[in-house]
């Protein structure tokens, strides 16, 4: 019944997190990027810092050390990766959006064998992280000669949303304080969300004037802030301590296909073979960087 119930739960936020990113293009109609980003975290940042209340004896930061990790955490997991993605997904697909987001537990490996001293990449993890590099430039296919094309801004700006959140969780995992992951989570969502509307009011077109209310901005909103942000954070940290970091971060590639369903579903979009194949070439490389993990996984998995 336990593994029943895990399996359900992994298919719970796949589907939450994957159909996010449709319901991201489908309020990009309506409002701001920036502006659409900050928006939803001013509500997920107040109920998840509601649920830090109840559910820690810690709601809380205390100290430079812990008020650093939330700044990092503000700063790169939250303003830097949403307003990135926010903006970047204007000029491409869900399904797109999410398969370079995918790229995400790779650049984090690779990112944290530079940072942390006892990680270090082997031959063959240096393959899987060049392969992953591969899948995204599959996949936004820059043309030298006109690298300002919308076809190449949309997944690269994703990339470098994709990189802000692994140097985030890096740069987090390395402060090891004693402050708890919902307290850190919450905090980090309030100042994110104060930073996006910095950055929002210093672009052109960003303002409430050039939002649409509607009934499709206010599912879009409504369903990213509290079924994404703040039940996703539940559902990810309730896997987390079930399953363990390496098979709940496999979520990410669940995702994608949830996004290429929902969004060719609700919204008619389509994915092509080149971006299909460099989702394979960065999944592949996902593998070779944690095969060691996975396979003890597989093993203990056979096991039960």
């Amino acid at each position: 019944m336990s593994a029943r119930r895990n399996a359900a739960l992994f298919l719970a936020l796949a589907v939450v997190w994957g159909s996010a990113f449709v319901a991201i293009s489908a309020g990009l109609e309506h409002l701001p990027p920036v502006l659409f980003a900050a928006i939803r975290y001013d509500v997920a940042g107040v109920l998840v810092l509601g649920y830090a209340a109840l559910a820690t004896d810690r709601p809380l930061p205390r100290g430079r050390a812990e008020w650093l990790e939330v700044a990092v955490g503000a700063t790169l997991l939250i303003a830097g990766y949403h307003a990135l993605l926010f903006v970047g997904q204007q000029y491409t697909t869900a399904a797109t959006a999410a398969i370079v987001v995918s790229a995400s537990p790779v650049l984090t490996t690779a990112i944290a064998r530079g940072v942390l001293p006892e990680e270090r990449l082997t031959p063959v993890g240096i393959v899987g992280l060049l392969l992953g590099l591969v899948g995204v430039g599959l996949i936004a296919r820059p043309d030298p000669g006109n690298l300002l094309a919308p076809d190449s801004v949309g997944p690269l700006l994703i990339a470098g949303a994709a990189t802000a959140f692994a140097l985030g969780s890096v740069l987090t995992k390395r402060s090891e304080t004693d402050l708890p992951m919902v307290t850190m989570e919450a905090w980090s969502m309030v100042g994110g969300a104060l930073l996006m509307h910095a950055i929002s009011l210093a672009l052109p077109h960003e303002s409430l004037a050039d939002v649409t209310w509607n009934g499709t901005s206010l599912l879009a909103l409504g369903y990213l802030a509290v079924v994404s942000s703040a039940g996703g954070f539940l559902l990810y940290f309730a896997l987390l301590e079930r399953l363990g970091p390496i098979e709940v971060n496999l979520v990410s590639y669940v995702a994608p296909a949830v996004a290429a369903v929902v969004g060719w579903l609700l919204l008619g979009e389509t994915v092509d073979a080149l971006t299909v194949g460099g989702f394979v070439t960065i999944a592949t490389g996902f593998a070779l960087i944690k095969r060691r993990a996975l396979a003890q996984e597989l093993a203990t998995f056979g096991s039960t």
